[in-house]
């Protein structure tokens, strides 16, 4: 009698939520600026973060698929809770030790959604029942999504009000205030409370086993390349993944900078945990829309809705409306939540149970590739504006991405109807 399988299911969204729903994410930009940096070191941390996850991605995948992603997971529990601890001491340091410990944490932290990426989605699916797995995985990531959504509204309210020391010591007896320094750790140490829920809740999970389970670490570079070679030569998958990056890297960079574009726009950063919180409602009600949407559409035509709702919002993110530039702004959050279901749903559908984690580190490392890449490319494009206040900086670089991503969108849907067509003919 094989092990009891089906507590992996619970535990996967548990981890999911306090993985992801991070309380430092409505106030990430401006939390690294507080410390004691740039807006253009900001973004070329986290350069070094997907240069990170790049290196290790794929590397990941297959060692979950070979030595167990249980495994795995643990790892990424434990390099977040390295992370929280470096993001700590940077906030009672300066100058170049605090550069060199935000460096770490970026690292850490790249490490940790390498280790995360595939093997979380890979042991819940082959946790599932054999029979009708397609059908319960849509369930369970559906499930999954609407949880990390409720994840997100606590999270980002907590986050956004714990960084205003106005707001919590309002609520503290006056015995009991605390500094503007404090309140900014507040959100940290909350992350690296959830860090500790992510580490017993990885312990406690149970291996499934799969084709190549327990494969000799020297065929960890054949099973990589095999992978690679599969996702490169599906039809199906290659279209997913390329395309995906496109939305995926722009619409990350945005949300990103999202606290200097809320600046921009002149909206209190009381509010930024409320804003987070309403783009966790709209998580938590897309991924049933995306699941109708797939069941019902090709895959060609929720990929051009996909493309053409994220031109839209990045249009009309150029004017910086004050205060209603936050409507195209929660549009284009929304986007990544439909496209998260869609590419999910088609790479389990396709990959085969002993290559699926590398599969998916395949995907990830290609998108945060192209998130890497266009961090860079959107911090260079921020200095070109040298002699205009940051916000004209970051209005000009936001009216320049637009032309860019019409055009890349464009040649990857002509190409993908003619790839797509070729496949079923």
């Amino acid at each position: 009698m094989g092990a009891d399988l089906s507590g992996n299911s619970s535990r996967f969204v548990i981890f999911s939520v306090f993985f992801t729903a991070r309380a430092y994410y409505p106030v990430l930009a401006i939390l690294f600026i507080d410390l004691g940096l740039t807006l253009d070191q900001f973004v070329m941390l986290n350069f070094i973060w997907a240069l990170t996850i790049f290196l290790f991605e794929v590397p990941s995948g297959a060692l979950a698929d070979t030595l167990g992603r249980r495994k795995l997971l643990v790892a990424a529990a434990a390099l977040m809770l390295l992370e929280m601890l470096c993001l700590l001491l940077a906030s009672w340091t300066s100058g170049a030790l605090l550069l060199g410990l935000c460096v770490i944490n970026r690292i850490c932290s790249g490490l940790s959604e390498a280790c995360a990426s595939g093997a979380d989605e890979a042991l819940a699916y082959d946790s599932l029942p054999e029979q009708n797995r397609a059908a319960a995985w849509d369930e369970l990531l559906a499930k999954a999504m609407r949880w990390r959504s409720v994840g997100f509204v606590v999270a980002m309210i907590l986050g956004g009000l714990l960084y205003d020391p106005r707001i919590v010591n309002f609520v503290l007896p006056s015995f009991a205030q605390i500094t503007t320094e404090f309140a900014h750790r507040l959100p940290v140490i909350l992350v690296l409370l959830q860090a500790l829920v992510c580490l017993w809740f990885t312990l406690k999970m149970i291996e499934p086993t799969h084709a190549i389970a327990g494969a000799r670490l020297e065929n960890t570079l054949n099973h990589i390349l095999s992978s690679a070679r599969w996702v490169l030569t599906t039809p199906k998958t290659l279209v997913i993944i390329l395309i995906g990056v496109a939305v995926d890297s722009i619409v990350r960079n945005f949300a990103t900078i999202n606290s200097s574009y809320y600046r921009l726009i002149e909206v209190p950063e009381w509010t930024y945990g409320f804003l987070g919180a309403l783009f966790g409602v709209m998580g938590f009600v897309i991924p049933s829309i995306a699941k109708y949407l797939n069941e019902n559409f090709s895959l060609f035509t929720n990929l051009v809705f996909i493309v053409v709702c994220t031109l839209l919002g990045l249009v009309a993110l150029v004017p910086a409306w004050p205060v209603f530039g936050l409507i195209p702004a929660i549009f284009v959050f929304s986007v990544i939540f439909f496209l998260g279901f869609t590419v999910s749903r088609v790479l389990h559908e396709e990959a085969e149970s002993f290559r699926r984690a590398t599969v998916l580190s395949v995907k990830g490392l290609i998108f945060n590739l192209g998130y890497g890449i266009f961090s860079l490319a959107f911090s260079v494009l921020l200095t070109q504006f040298p002699e205009s206040a940051e916000g004209n900086a970051l209005r000009s670089a936001l009216l320049w991405q637009v032309p860019f991503f019409a055009l890349i969108a464009m040649a990857l849907l002509t190409w993908a109807k003619f790839k797509l067509t070729k496949n079923v003919s």
